[in-house]
């Protein structure tokens, strides 16, 4: 099967919600409750939330398709970052966070989550970014192996907070250009 990406529009911003509905929680750490989980979703995931990221000149989402089904998406931020503890850890600017970035799991192991890392590393390096940065939870070490393998290290660490639950991320920066 051939994998897709593309930049999403409008349009998919239900089949986005749908694709986070069942990855978020794949990527929450042991323990995350469910009331929390369903909620992050509900509230940050939704399709009405999707249609507003769609809508910010700031983001891009990259859609990844495989016979026209949806099977992992990526949202990237373009622009310095909004938290303090990040922005004392990177070393590129300007930078371009990754998001967001799930697969489907039955497309785990996959080149659907290689075929959006491409795509991300070439939207920024085209915005002229220095580097991408990421966070990911101290315990989801699937996911830290994948970025290691992208030639992402880990240069801080950061919180999520989810509901009233506080998590420990990992911040993981990766330079684009010398």
């Amino acid at each position: 099967m051939t994998v897709t990406v593309t930049t999403a529009g409008l349009w998919d911003a239900e089949q986005l919600a749908d694709v986070a509905a069942v990855t978020f929680p794949l990527a929450c750490p042991p323990g995350s409750s469910r009331a929390a989980i369903a909620a992050f979703i509900d509230g940050v995931l939704s399709h009405e939330r999707f249609g507003e990221y769609l809508a910010d000149p700031q983001r891009t989402i990259l859609a990844a398709t495989e016979d026209d089904s949806m099977v992992g998406y990526a949202m990237l931020v373009s622009g310095p970052p909004s938290d303090p503890d990040v922005a004392r850890v990177l070393t590129y600017a300007p930078t371009m966070e990754i998001s967001k970035m799930y697969v489907l799991p039955d497309h785990h192991g996959s080149d659907v989550a290689a075929a959006l890392m491409a795509e991300s590393l070439a939207r920024a390096t085209l915005g002229r970014c220095a580097g991408i940065w990421l966070g990911v939870n101290q315990q989801n070490l699937r996911a830290q192996r994948f970025y290691a393998k992208q030639g992402f290290e880990i240069v801080g660490t950061k919180t999520f907070t989810l509901g009233s639950e506080i998590h420990d991320d990992f911040v993981m920066e990766r330079a684009l250009r010398s």
